[in-house]
């Protein structure tokens, strides 16, 4: 199941991506503030768990969410603002990380690199910003699927109907919560009008010249 989140912040944040004078470290911190965002309406059912902590004023019981049982994984390199804010959030939920690369001619992805941590019985928050085609993320779901997690939850901040649509087909259980489905793909197989590579303007890279 699809969740587009339609609050006017969260429209506002993304539209600022889309802004082509935007520097690295203002396009990170949007990304972190839109994650956030993101976690607090896909966790906004999640059931607390009591506690005893010490107050200033003795020892007393209060609701708390159990960060232990999530994994929070994300695909390299243009998911690490996401992580990091979400990781701020909880910060006793382990995390996960694989790599993949898109071949352009085939827009297919190469997974390179696997290193999650034990999921199963827990709920793994996969965070990665941009669903253009679904390729990694369907590659990624069924790497955290063969884990066996209790539930899966996918943080995503734009994407295009085409590549929810195989998100949906492919992963029915998982459920999607993003923050703005734009027009669609073009012959390139880029999100239209998107926001650029995610990873690249996250960290001022580049391809190499040739």
């Amino acid at each position: 199941m699809t969740h587009q989140l339609s609050n006017p912040v969260i429209k506002n944040l993304v539209n600022r991506l889309r802004a082509s004078h935007i520097d690295a470290l203002r396009f990170r911190h949007i990304v972190h503030e839109l994650a956030r965002l993101l976690a607090y309406e896909a966790l906004k059912t999640e059931i607390l768990v009591d506690q005893t902590i010490e107050t200033w004023q003795g020892k007393e019981a209060f609701g708390f969410i159990n960060e232990e049982n999530f994994v929070i994984v994300t695909i390299l390199r243009a998911g690490l603002p996401m992580l990091e804010s979400i990781g701020a959030l909880f910060p006793n939920a382990s995390s996960g990380f694989l790599a993949m690369k898109r071949d352009e001619k085939t827009h297919q992805s190469v997974l390179y690199y696997d290193r999650i941590p034990e999921c199963k019985d827990k709920t793994v928050l996969l965070v990665d910003p941009m669903i253009a085609t679904a390729g990694s993320l369907c590659d990624a779901l069924s790497v955290i699927e063969h884990k066996l997690p209790k539930k899966i939850i996918s943080l995503n901040i734009i994407g295009s109907p085409e590549g929810i649509a195989i998100l949906e087909q492919k992963h029915p259980n998982v459920e999607i919560f993003i923050a703005q489905i734009d027009k669609g793909l073009n012959e390139h197989m880029f999100i239209m009008p998107g926001l650029g590579d995610a990873g690249d303007r996250s960290y001022n890279t580049t391809e190499p010249s040739k």
